[in-house]
């Protein structure tokens, strides 16, 4: 029987890799870059949106590079919404990412359904549709030739947006992901914005594991991994301790890149807030003052389902268990 479920895994996994990689002659635009992914996965994978434990509103703000003119700023609003019947979900996002005198912001909605691979482990197929907002201020900015700044033009356009992805994970113990962001833009850039930015397929990889050490201590190891054709690999790895339910405190590295520090506190059942730093290791690090990353979600309660932590849900009598602490993941 063990044999049979591990067969049927890596059947479904490769099956996972097989389809992002048929999707790899596409392309989109690159998307923003995020030290706490492992708590704002339904920003850039469709397929996580429905399987959360409860509906979540997620906030974000990225401050990168500080003291560094026209560095980028992040801002996500976003929503992880699963239906009851434990199968499909929702998400929306609003994101705006701002970098020197080019501000882009995407809107999109995404729906995943989801089914048993086995008793304990579930797939989620998920896809998303918006819009990219483009705008280019060459007001913005000091240039070397002032005249040349396309004919003095702004740029301001819309690309449509639809993205793809995966999402396989056990009850509140590991998951694996993979997504692309956006595969519709082949070809609709013109010749001004393509000088600006050059649309190529960004794939993402994401995976963790979650070990129960104690009764009070969890343990995540986490990844993610994004790739752009002819572009250097982007590699993240963390790990996170979950303490006593209520605080989280781990480090992150960024290959090549930069190390930081996390940490974040659970301040009820609804709410938690998270903080990353990181610090350039590479020669950037002598030009700015690291960067800043702040997380705020909000968990709606509703009624538990089979994917709620056992250990801490209160079951009572006649009524459905209760959600006292959402999932590490």
């Amino acid at each position: 029987m063990i044999f049979e479920k591990s067969k049927l895994l890596y059947k479904y996994v490769l099956f996972l890799g097989l389809t992002f990689g048929f999707l790899a002659t596409s392309y989109g635009q690159n998307e923003p870059l995020y030290t706490q992914y492992m708590y704002n996965i339904g920003s850039f994978n469709p397929g996580y949106v429905g399987s959360t434990s409860t509906p979540e509103i997620i906030g974000l703000y990225r401050a990168q590079w500080i003291s560094l003119p026209g560095a980028p700023r992040n801002i996500r609003l976003g929503a992880n919404i699963p239906f009851s019947n434990e199968k499909m979900g929702v998400g929306f996002n609003i994101i705006n990412d701002q970098i020197g005198p080019t501000s882009q912001t995407y809107i999109n909605a995404a729906y995943s359904y989801q089914f048993n691979v086995s008793e304990n482990t579930k797939l989620s197929f998920g896809m998303d549709v918006g819009g990219s907002f483009l705008n280019v201020d060459f007001n913005k900015g000091t240039f070397e030739n002032p005249g040349e700044r396309f004919d003095g033009q702004n740029i301001k356009n819309f690309y449509l947006n639809i993205g793809a992805g995966l999402f396989l994970y056990g009850e509140d113990t590991w998951y694996l992901g993979a997504s692309i962001p956006n595969f519709l833009t082949d070809g609709i850039y013109d010749d001004d914005v393509a000088a600006v930015i050059e649309g190529k397929t960004q794939f993402n990889f994401i995976g963790g594991y979650v070990f129960d050490l104690s009764e009070s201590l969890r343990f995540k190891p986490a990844f993610l991994v994004n790739y752009i054709a002819g572009a250097p690999l982007n590699a993240n790895v963390s790990a996170n301790f979950l303490i006593n339910d209520k605080f989280t405190a781990g480090a992150s590295y960024r290959f090549n890149n930069a190390i930081s520090a996390l940490a974040g506190f659970q301040v009820s059942g609804s709410t938690y807030i998270g903080y990353s730093y990181d610090y350039n290791t590479n020669g950037l690090g002598q030009f700015n003052s690291g960067s800043h990353e702040l997380i705020l979600k909000f968990y709606m309660g509703r009624e538990g389902s089979s994917r709620e932590r056992g250990s801490n849900n209160k079951k009572l009598k006649g009524k459905p268990k209760q959600i006292d602490s959402p999932r590490f993941f």
